[in-house]
């Protein structure tokens, strides 16, 4: 039997290091929310998917009223945050059941495309956990704060040729997630795939985009600006 597919859009983050009086999940491109640009990549690509939005407590009125106003009117599941990632995760994980796939994703990288949903989604079917990965392309220097210099840390190499980064949507049996969320928090857990990695299980790999970014600057939010126009010309 086909396993039920959920999407976890994570949004709970309520910085506003971009400047402006909103957290950068709501701020617009293209005409919309950041986080509704992102879960409606998931609608496209997996039709009668369940989304379950992770959101600071203090932002969920705010969202429901954005949604109401905006006619954005996809069934979501909305579950407040945690004091960390983890916390968050874990939180949103008690409305996702066992023997379903599903797929953890930032709210801020709405640039990935469906067609990397839709592959990933079917690749999982045998795979209990796909995590989408870049290679890294710019030389790395290994570096360690002197006051306020960097200095080199001595007989650190950083050997770019196998270093790759992790992206989202990681995507994942329900109950190999859930089983691996029920430990204990850890501070080296920076993502889902290195909570699964700590459990014992190994993950499978396969290549993201380029252009998924996930939007953290003003920088980050130009490019995105940018790449949403070009795309809707085409």
């Amino acid at each position: 039997m086909e396993r039920r597919r959920y999407v976890i859009v994570m949004a709970a983050g309520s910085g506003t290091r971009m400047g402006g009086s909103l957290p950068k999940q709501f701020l617009e491109i293209g005409g919309k929310a950041i986080l509704q640009k992102t879960i409606e990549v998931f609608l496209e690509a997996c039709p009668g998917i369940s989304v379950v939005t992770v959101l600071n407590s203090d932002y969920i009125q705010y969202w429901r009223d954005y949604c109401l106003k905006h006619n954005f009117t996809c069934p979501q599941t909305i579950v407040a945050g945690g004091f960390t990632r983890f916390h968050s995760v874990r939180n949103a994980l008690e409305k996702i059941p066992e023997g379903a796939v599903v797929a953890v994703h930032d709210g801020v990288r709405p640039l990935v495309t469906p067609s990397l949903v839709r592959e990933m989604f079917e690749n999982v079917a045998e795979i209990p956990a796909l995590i989408p990965v870049v290679p890294c392309v710019d030389t790395l220097k290994v570096l360690q704060k002197d006051g306020d210099e960097l200095r080199t840390v001595e007989g650190a190499v950083a050997d770019r040729s196998v270093l790759y980064a992790a992206q989202t949507p990681q995507i994942f049996h329900s109950e190999l997630l859930k089983s691996a969320y029920s430990m204990a928090y850890d501070t080296m857990f920076t993502d889902d795939a290195s909570v699964v990695q700590k459990y014992g299980k190994s993950l499978s790999y396969t290549m993201g985009e380029r252009l998924n970014i996930k939007i953290t600057t003003q920088e980050d939010l130009l490019l995105a600006r940018a790449v949403m126009s070009l795309r809707v010309k085409d």
